[in-house]
């Protein structure tokens, strides 16, 4: 389960704060760089303008600085346009909350840092089914595109099996994506397989 900034009293809210790397195997060689077109286009009204943007100079810190960096908060919230405010509750605070909540990143208390994934994953089904009509449609034209070079039919005929037994055990949709994630397949066919999947205990 994530840790809210709000739920993490140790957070720092003023001074510095250390970003170091959050690396996952799968996310890292897999997901789209966090300063792409796909997250503009299909993450920036989830997070929000301030947290991606945000999240755009995490990215640039750890690209000049890959096992981390110490990120002074005042200045970064004066250079988003968010005022130096102090405080939990502030509009800087807020943002990097927004990328905790998200798991985009996470906060480690003991370390005192936070940990920022270098890339993201697309969206998941259920965040998708928020977008918009006109975005819920380009992201579908996007997932489509992703196929359009499909793997060799072993490969799909395997996710979609593991799909369908991840949900035919209890697990819901987005945690069977998930784990097919986890397990090397590429999103846009976690994605699909899942779809079928569900499509197959339905009928």
């Amino acid at each position: 389960m994530s840790l809210s900034l709000s739920a993490a009293p140790s957070i720092p809210a003023t001074g510095t704060l250390k970003v170091t790397p959050w690396p996952d195997p799968i996310i890292d060689s897999l997901g789209l760089d966090p300063r792409s077109h796909y997250v503009e286009t299909y993450w920036l009204g989830t997070l929000g303008p301030s947290t991606t943007w945000l999240l755009r100079r995490l990215a640039h810190g750890l690209e000049s600085a890959p096992t981390g960096f110490d990120l002074d908060l005042p200045t970064c919230a004066r250079q988003l346009g968010l005022g130096d405010k102090g405080g939990r509750h502030s509009p800087f605070a807020r943002s990097l909350g927004r990328l905790v909540q998200f798991e985009i990143a996470r906060w480690q208390p003991r370390d005192g840092e936070l940990e920022v994934r270098r890339r993201v994953p697309p969206l998941n089904r259920k965040q998708v089914m928020h977008l918009p009509d006109e975005l819920r449609m380009g992201h579908d034209k996007w997932q489509a595109r992703q196929l359009d070079a499909p793997p060799a039919e072993g490969v799909r005929r395997r996710c979609r099996q593991l799909a369908l037994a991840l949900i035919e055990t209890g697990e819901e949709r987005e945690n069977a994506e998930r784990q097919l994630l986890r397990w090397g397949y590429h999103p846009a066919l976690c994605y699909e397989s899942t779809a079928w999947a569900a499509d197959q205990i339905a009928s």
